[in-house]
């Protein structure tokens, strides 16, 4: 039985143009600096096989995509800390300009600011007493009073942390559109009452949509209650901590901090924040997190297990038959931060892929690429002179769920599914025979979707679906 996996095809049809990169030096072996980093110069002494982490390597020096850094932090040290140049753009930007990268550059990390933020929200060392996470939000906001009715008055502080507020917001179709809401926080005067003022599309709790003003909210609040504003609080007590020197918070039209997006940080040092959260809060000795409160963040918010917890994500990569979990701060563009704690593993990458939603199913190939050059999965490769086969693992591939339909007399099963290989490239709606019509128990036409699949016996045909929360930007749709 032949099979061919349909990710290939996918893989292929989403590569689009970027900068040309030059050929890989050490296979991205670290640079020493002053920024306290252990360095890790033998892959194979940092737990990798050498030739599969070379391999991850060329994926990044030598892809179309607008790659910019990735960075690679296992036990506590730097194994690969590699750099390219390509065009990027600030958030307030009109056009991109051309930027050399390295590891004293700073870097837009745009929504995974969002995750550092929540983060804070947890910070008790500074005396201060976060509220529980069932605290009504308006009754940490008395101007808002005139707003406490329509089911408002019952969304609560982890409701906030989940996305799950149930407001009507749209922040679909891309950051350059005119009608997505979050453009309104850049300038509104009241940015709480513009993210509260509005109905209710859901019952509070009930469902996922992606909503960046509730991260402003969660800013504005830590701000008050602080008396601090959430630069002054974040450099006190996280980035200082943390040995983080040189980073910028860029504000809106008000020059107040965006809690939503604004941070630049190098890449080196966002790798500290992936370590601070391996280690449960606790950095050299200071528990600068709550223990507790890392859990939380990385615990999903549904029993479901759906990607996105208290503003971070969770997913798994399929790494020669097995599952890796990891958790994740996303940021338009590219922007990620991977931790894989059953790996004890650290992966930043940045770009400038902005508004592409495809990028991520890029980045999430290169994180599995890194994650099968460990030792403990590369099986014999690390220790046997022959070569490896290639092993092309299952990708899931977003797609909305269009039709299924019965032939031959109802004896095979058929769907079709609406799927985006780029966003330059038009809708493609493929049709797959479903071997086993028991894996698309609950799904509707028009539900949001991932699914594998395989050619098996010269068909196209589903081999897992399930159902995953519909786009509610194009970042966050891998």
């Amino acid at each position: 039985m032949r099979r061919i996996v349909l990710a290939m095809f996918f893989s292929v049809c989403c590569a689009s143009a970027g900068s040309a990169a030059p050929a890989p030096e050490s296979c991205g072996a670290p640079q020493s600096g002053q920024d306290g980093w252990s360095i890790e110069q033998s892959p194979l002494h940092g737990g990798f096989d050498p030739d599969l982490l070379c391999d991850a390597m060329r994926t990044f020096v030598g892809s179309p995509r607008n790659r910019h850094s990735l960075v690679v932090e296992r036990h506590g040290k730097l194994v690969v800390d590699a750099y390219r140049s390509g065009p990027d753009r600030s958030t307030y930007a009109v056009g991109a300009s051309r930027t050399k990268f390295d590891k004293d550059q700073l870097h837009d990390v745009r929504s995974i600011t969002k995750s550092v933020v929540a983060t804070l929200w947890g910070i008790t060392e500074s005396g201060r007493v976060a509220p529980p996470l069932t605290t009504p939000v308006l009754d940490l906001l008395p101007g808002l009073n005139d707003l406490r009715s329509g089911g408002r008055e019952r969304i609560t502080v982890a409701d906030m942390l989940c996305m799950r507020s149930g407001l009507a917001w749209d922040e679909a179709g891309g950051y350059s559109r005119w009608t997505n809401d979050e453009r309104g926080l850049l300038w509104r005067g009241d940015r709480a009452r513009y993210v509260f003022n509005r109905p209710l599309a859901a019952s509070p709790g009930a469902l996922f949509n992606y909503n960046g003003g509730l991260s402003a909210v969660l800013g504005q609040l830590l701000e008050e209650q602080t008396g601090s504003s959430l630069k002054d609080y974040a450099d006190r007590w996280l980035f200082t901590p943390l040995g983080i020197t040189e980073w910028e918070w860029v504000g809106d039209l008000h020059g107040r901090t965006r809690a939503f997006t604004g941070l630049r940080l190098r890449p080196r040092d966002l790798a500290r924040f992936g370590r601070l959260m391996l280690q449960g809060g606790e950095w050299e000795g200071r528990q600068v997190v709550p223990q507790a409160w890392v859990q939380t963040l990385l615990s999903p918010c549904a029993p479901d297990g759906e990607e996105f917890g208290h503003h971070w994500w969770s997913g798994n990569v399929f790494v020669r038959g097995k599952e890796v979990r990891w958790h994740a701060a996303f940021g338009n563009g590219g922007q990620r931060l991977f931790i894989v704690p059953s790996l004890d593993l650290v992966v930043v990458m940045t770009a400038g892929e902005y508004d592409d939603g495809s990028v991520g199913r890029a980045q999430r190939h290169l994180l599995q690429q890194v994650v099968a050059a460990t030792l403990e999965h590369a099986g014999e490769s690390a220790t046997s002179a022959a070569p490896m086969a290639l092993v092309v693992e299952p990708v899931e591939t977003r797609a909305t769920f269009s039709s299924v339909a019965q032939e031959d007399g109802g004896t095979r099963t058929y769907v079709r599914l609406k799927v985006v290989p780029s966003a330059n490239l038009p809708f493609t709606t493929l049709r797959f025979r479903v071997r086993d019509p028991a894996i698309l128990a609950g799904l509707r036409e028009g539900a949001s979707v991932k699914f594998q699949a395989e050619r098996i016996d010269g068909e196209n045909s589903l081999t897992a679906i399930r159902a995953v929360p519909p786009c509610a930007r194009s970042q966050p749709c891998d």
